[in-house]
Protein backbone atom coordinates (compact mmCIF):
# COMPACT_ATOMS: atom_id res chain seq x y z
CA UNK A 1 0.00 0.00 0.00
CA UNK A 2 1.34 3.41 -1.31
CA UNK A 3 2.47 5.78 1.34
CA UNK A 4 0.09 8.95 1.42
CA UNK A 5 2.16 12.55 0.63
CA UNK A 6 0.30 13.68 4.07
CA UNK A 7 2.13 11.49 6.25
CA UNK A 8 4.77 11.68 4.18
CA UNK A 9 5.18 15.62 5.18
CA UNK A 10 4.58 14.80 8.40
CA UNK A 11 7.43 12.72 9.01
CA UNK A 12 9.34 14.95 7.68
CA UNK A 13 8.12 17.82 9.59
CA UNK A 14 8.51 15.46 12.65
CA UNK A 15 12.25 14.43 11.74
CA UNK A 16 13.40 18.02 11.04
CA UNK A 17 11.79 19.22 14.71
CA UNK A 18 13.25 16.01 16.26
CA UNK A 19 17.01 17.49 14.88
CA UNK A 20 16.16 20.61 16.29
CA UNK A 21 16.39 19.29 19.93
CA UNK A 22 19.92 19.83 21.58
CA UNK A 23 21.05 18.38 24.74
CA UNK A 24 23.70 20.32 26.71
CA UNK A 25 25.69 18.14 29.31
CA UNK A 26 25.48 20.14 32.98
CA UNK A 27 29.50 21.74 33.48
CA UNK A 28 29.21 22.36 29.63
CA UNK A 29 27.79 25.42 27.31
CA UNK A 30 27.25 25.10 23.72
CA UNK A 31 28.33 28.06 21.41
CA UNK A 32 25.65 28.12 17.92
CA UNK A 33 26.50 29.63 14.54
CA UNK A 34 24.37 30.66 11.79
CA UNK A 35 26.05 30.32 8.49
CA UNK A 36 29.49 30.23 9.91
CA UNK A 37 28.59 33.02 12.31
CA UNK A 38 28.16 33.57 16.31
CA UNK A 39 24.46 33.58 16.88
CA UNK A 40 23.96 32.53 20.63
CA UNK A 41 24.68 30.49 23.40
CA UNK A 42 23.07 27.01 24.79
CA UNK A 43 23.09 26.38 28.57
CA UNK A 44 22.98 23.05 30.31
CA UNK A 45 19.71 20.90 29.68
CA UNK A 46 16.82 20.46 26.47
CA UNK A 47 17.53 23.06 23.91
CA UNK A 48 15.97 23.84 20.63
CA UNK A 49 17.95 24.93 17.27
CA UNK A 50 16.68 25.56 13.86
CA UNK A 51 17.88 22.92 11.86
CA UNK A 52 20.04 23.69 9.09
CA UNK A 53 20.33 26.89 9.94
CA UNK A 54 21.71 26.88 13.43
CA UNK A 55 24.74 24.91 14.32
CA UNK A 56 26.55 23.72 17.04
CA UNK A 57 30.25 25.21 16.85
CA UNK A 58 31.92 24.37 19.91
CA UNK A 59 31.07 22.73 23.21
CA UNK A 60 32.99 24.69 26.13
CA UNK A 61 33.53 23.03 29.66
CA UNK A 62 33.85 24.98 32.14
CA UNK A 63 34.43 23.02 34.94
CA UNK A 64 38.57 22.82 36.07
CA UNK A 65 40.99 21.38 33.84
CA UNK A 66 44.40 20.34 34.90
CA UNK A 67 47.80 19.76 32.72
CA UNK A 68 51.33 18.59 34.24
CA UNK A 69 54.41 20.08 33.04
CA UNK A 70 57.72 18.92 32.75
CA UNK A 71 60.75 21.62 31.38
CA UNK A 72 64.06 22.65 32.28
CA UNK A 73 65.50 25.95 33.10
CA UNK A 74 68.91 27.41 33.60
CA UNK A 75 70.05 29.37 36.64
CA UNK A 76 72.36 32.58 36.21
CA UNK A 77 75.51 30.64 37.13
CA UNK A 78 75.03 28.17 34.19
CA UNK A 79 73.01 25.24 36.50
CA UNK A 80 70.51 23.00 34.97
CA UNK A 81 67.19 23.27 36.96
CA UNK A 82 64.46 20.60 35.70
CA UNK A 83 60.76 21.30 36.80
CA UNK A 84 57.48 19.42 37.48
CA UNK A 85 55.02 21.21 37.96
CA UNK A 86 50.95 21.26 38.17
CA UNK A 87 48.69 23.63 36.32
CA UNK A 88 45.04 24.14 37.37
CA UNK A 89 43.06 26.53 35.34
CA UNK A 90 39.39 26.97 33.88
CA UNK A 91 36.88 29.20 31.92
CA UNK A 92 36.47 32.46 34.18
CA UNK A 93 33.18 32.79 33.84
CA UNK A 94 29.78 31.69 31.76
CA UNK A 95 29.45 34.87 30.58
CA UNK A 96 28.50 35.62 26.82
CA UNK A 97 32.09 37.64 26.33
CA UNK A 98 33.81 35.50 27.68
CA UNK A 99 32.46 32.05 26.29
CA UNK A 100 33.40 34.08 22.86
CA UNK A 101 36.80 34.56 23.11
CA UNK A 102 37.36 30.75 24.84
CA UNK A 103 35.38 29.74 22.00
CA UNK A 104 37.08 31.86 19.11
CA UNK A 105 40.27 32.52 19.95
CA UNK A 106 42.60 29.40 19.67
CA UNK A 107 41.64 27.42 16.27
CA UNK A 108 41.52 24.00 18.18
CA UNK A 109 42.24 22.55 21.84
CA UNK A 110 45.50 21.54 20.80
CA UNK A 111 47.06 25.12 20.30
CA UNK A 112 45.23 26.50 23.71
CA UNK A 113 47.30 23.98 25.54
CA UNK A 114 50.41 24.55 23.19
CA UNK A 115 50.17 28.07 24.05
CA UNK A 116 49.60 27.72 27.79
CA UNK A 117 52.01 25.29 28.83
CA UNK A 118 54.95 27.74 26.58
CA UNK A 119 53.52 30.73 28.41
CA UNK A 120 54.26 28.99 31.85
CA UNK A 121 57.72 27.72 30.85
CA UNK A 122 58.94 30.58 29.44
CA UNK A 123 57.77 32.50 32.82
CA UNK A 124 59.83 29.85 35.27
CA UNK A 125 62.47 29.91 32.96
CA UNK A 126 63.19 34.09 32.72
CA UNK A 127 62.41 34.26 36.45
CA UNK A 128 64.87 31.46 37.02
CA UNK A 129 67.56 32.92 34.87
CA UNK A 130 68.06 35.67 37.23
CA UNK A 131 68.54 33.69 40.39
CA UNK A 132 71.86 31.31 41.52
CA UNK A 133 71.45 27.64 41.99
CA UNK A 134 71.69 27.98 46.22
CA UNK A 135 68.39 30.09 45.60
CA UNK A 136 66.29 28.50 43.78
CA UNK A 137 65.38 25.43 46.31
CA UNK A 138 63.95 28.35 49.04
CA UNK A 139 62.11 30.10 46.19
CA UNK A 140 59.76 27.58 45.48
CA UNK A 141 56.66 30.17 46.82
CA UNK A 142 58.27 33.01 44.89
CA UNK A 143 57.91 31.31 41.75
CA UNK A 144 54.70 30.46 41.93
CA UNK A 145 53.68 34.08 42.70
CA UNK A 146 55.83 35.62 39.94
CA UNK A 147 54.17 32.58 37.20
CA UNK A 148 50.48 34.17 38.69
CA UNK A 149 51.48 37.20 37.69
CA UNK A 150 52.54 37.16 34.88
CA UNK A 151 50.17 34.50 33.14
CA UNK A 152 47.23 35.75 34.46
CA UNK A 153 46.90 38.29 32.30
CA UNK A 154 47.45 35.89 29.12
CA UNK A 155 44.77 33.87 30.87
CA UNK A 156 42.15 37.00 31.36
CA UNK A 157 42.87 37.73 27.41
CA UNK A 158 41.84 33.80 26.08
CA UNK A 159 38.85 33.66 28.73
CA UNK A 160 40.26 31.56 31.57
CA UNK A 161 42.01 31.84 34.87
CA UNK A 162 45.06 30.48 36.67
CA UNK A 163 42.83 28.59 40.05
CA UNK A 164 46.46 27.07 41.04
CA UNK A 165 49.96 26.42 40.51
CA UNK A 166 51.79 23.70 42.19
CA UNK A 167 55.75 23.01 41.66
CA UNK A 168 56.29 19.64 42.31
CA UNK A 169 59.22 18.74 42.17
CA UNK A 170 63.19 20.93 41.73
CA UNK A 171 66.05 18.95 40.72
CA UNK A 172 69.55 19.89 39.36
CA UNK A 173 71.99 17.18 37.34
CA UNK A 174 73.27 14.70 39.91
CA UNK A 175 76.74 16.48 39.85
CA UNK A 176 75.40 19.46 41.53
CA UNK A 177 72.87 17.23 43.74
CA UNK A 178 76.19 15.57 44.83
CA UNK A 179 77.83 18.83 45.32
CA UNK A 180 74.88 20.15 47.30
CA UNK A 181 74.70 17.47 49.62
CA UNK A 182 78.37 17.69 50.88
CA UNK A 183 77.70 21.08 51.25
CA UNK A 184 74.62 19.97 54.10
CA UNK A 185 76.25 16.71 55.09
CA UNK A 186 79.89 19.27 56.30
CA UNK A 187 77.52 22.17 57.65
CA UNK A 188 75.44 19.71 59.84
CA UNK A 189 79.15 18.70 60.81
CA UNK A 190 80.07 22.26 61.96
CA UNK A 191 77.06 22.58 63.39
CA UNK A 192 77.70 19.24 65.44
CA UNK A 193 81.20 20.44 66.03
CA UNK A 194 80.01 23.66 67.25
CA UNK A 195 77.23 22.28 69.84
CA UNK A 196 79.29 19.66 70.98
CA UNK A 197 82.21 22.01 71.98
CA UNK A 198 79.75 24.62 73.61
CA UNK A 199 78.48 21.39 75.38
CA UNK A 200 82.23 20.59 76.45
CA UNK A 201 82.67 24.07 77.46
CA UNK A 202 79.61 24.32 79.38
CA UNK A 203 80.36 21.13 81.15
CA UNK A 204 83.93 22.07 82.15
CA UNK A 205 82.48 25.62 82.67
CA UNK A 206 79.79 24.02 85.67
CA UNK A 207 82.61 21.73 87.18
CA UNK A 208 85.06 24.47 86.91
CA UNK A 209 82.09 26.71 89.49
CA UNK A 210 81.75 23.32 91.14
CA UNK A 211 84.99 22.97 92.21
CA UNK A 212 85.54 26.52 93.49
CA UNK A 213 82.29 26.91 95.24
CA UNK A 214 83.64 23.21 96.92
CA UNK A 215 86.89 25.65 97.79
CA UNK A 216 85.53 27.95 99.05
CA UNK A 217 83.21 26.05 101.34
CA UNK A 218 86.50 23.95 102.80
CA UNK A 219 88.66 27.86 103.16
CA UNK A 220 85.62 29.14 105.01
CA UNK A 221 85.32 25.54 107.19
CA UNK A 222 89.00 25.68 107.68
CA UNK A 223 88.92 29.41 108.62
CA UNK A 224 86.19 29.11 111.09
CA UNK A 225 87.90 25.82 112.54
CA UNK A 226 90.98 27.73 113.51
CA UNK A 227 89.23 30.31 115.02
CA UNK A 228 87.62 27.54 117.12
CA UNK A 229 90.75 26.14 117.97
CA UNK A 230 92.17 29.66 118.54
CA UNK A 231 89.94 30.68 121.11
CA UNK A 232 89.99 27.24 122.59
CA UNK A 233 93.67 27.33 123.24
CA UNK A 234 93.34 30.99 124.34
CA UNK A 235 90.40 29.76 126.80
CA UNK A 236 93.04 26.68 128.21
CA UNK A 237 95.55 29.42 129.23
CA UNK A 238 93.00 31.58 130.72
CA UNK A 239 91.68 28.96 132.77
CA UNK A 240 95.46 27.67 133.24
CA UNK A 241 96.66 30.83 134.98
CA UNK A 242 93.49 31.19 136.76
CA UNK A 243 94.21 27.92 138.22
CA UNK A 244 97.82 28.61 138.75
CA UNK A 245 96.99 32.05 140.47
CA UNK A 246 94.40 30.12 142.73
CA UNK A 247 97.25 27.67 144.07
CA UNK A 248 99.63 30.55 144.42
CA UNK A 249 97.47 32.26 146.57
CA UNK A 250 96.19 29.26 148.47
CA UNK A 251 100.19 28.43 149.28
CA UNK A 252 100.81 31.77 150.46
CA UNK A 253 98.21 31.46 152.63
CA UNK A 254 99.64 28.55 153.85
CA UNK A 255 102.92 29.70 154.31
CA UNK A 256 104.22 27.12 151.82
CA UNK A 257 106.54 27.63 148.93
CA UNK A 258 104.76 28.60 145.62
CA UNK A 259 107.73 26.39 143.80
CA UNK A 260 106.03 23.50 144.84
CA UNK A 261 103.40 23.96 142.50
CA UNK A 262 106.14 23.83 139.13
CA UNK A 263 107.32 20.88 141.27
CA UNK A 264 104.15 19.18 141.12
CA UNK A 265 103.58 20.22 137.04
CA UNK A 266 106.56 18.60 135.93
CA UNK A 267 106.16 15.71 138.27
CA UNK A 268 102.43 15.76 136.27
CA UNK A 269 104.14 16.37 132.90
CA UNK A 270 106.73 13.11 133.32
CA UNK A 271 104.10 11.26 134.40
CA UNK A 272 102.10 12.29 131.06
CA UNK A 273 105.12 11.81 128.89
CA UNK A 274 105.45 8.25 130.06
CA UNK A 275 101.66 7.56 130.20
CA UNK A 276 100.67 8.53 126.53
CA UNK A 277 103.76 8.73 124.79
CA UNK A 278 103.33 5.89 122.59
CA UNK A 279 106.56 5.15 121.65
CA UNK A 280 108.28 8.46 121.76
CA UNK A 281 111.51 9.32 123.22
CA UNK A 282 112.10 11.76 125.37
CA UNK A 283 114.92 13.06 126.68
CA UNK A 284 114.86 14.88 130.14
CA UNK A 285 117.80 15.57 132.17
CA UNK A 286 117.40 14.02 135.70
CA UNK A 287 120.61 15.93 137.20
CA UNK A 288 120.46 18.51 140.20
CA UNK A 289 122.07 20.96 138.30
CA UNK A 290 119.19 20.22 135.52
CA UNK A 291 116.23 20.33 137.76
CA UNK A 292 117.12 23.00 139.45
CA UNK A 293 117.78 24.78 136.22
CA UNK A 294 114.38 23.68 134.84
CA UNK A 295 112.64 25.20 138.09
CA UNK A 296 114.00 28.18 138.13
CA UNK A 297 112.87 28.53 134.30
CA UNK A 298 109.24 27.37 135.50
CA UNK A 299 109.26 29.91 138.44
CA UNK A 300 110.06 32.50 136.32
CA UNK A 301 107.25 31.59 133.87
CA UNK A 302 104.65 31.54 136.63
CA UNK A 303 106.02 35.00 138.02
CA UNK A 304 105.48 36.39 134.25
CA UNK A 305 101.89 34.93 134.74
CA UNK A 306 100.99 36.59 138.54
CA UNK A 307 99.37 39.88 138.07
CA UNK A 308 100.52 40.84 141.61
CA UNK A 309 104.31 39.27 141.55
CA UNK A 310 105.45 42.55 139.84
CA UNK A 311 107.97 41.09 137.40
CA UNK A 312 109.50 39.50 141.10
Amino acid sequence: MPFSPVLIVVVLILAILFMGFKTVQQGNIAVVTVFGKYRRLLHPGLNLVIPFIEQIFKRISTQNRSVELEFQAVTVDQANVYFKTMVLFSVMDAEEETIKKVAFKFIDEKNLMQALIRTIEGSIRSFVATKKQAEVLSLRREIVEHVKEQIDVHLEDWGYHLQDLQVNDITFDEAVMRSMSQVVASNNLKAAAENEGQALLITKTKAAEAEGNAIKIAAAAEREAAQLRGQGVALFRQEVARGLNSAAAELKQANLDTSMIMFSMWTEAVKNFAEYGKGNVIFLDGSTDGMQKTMKQMMGMSNLMDPNSNGK
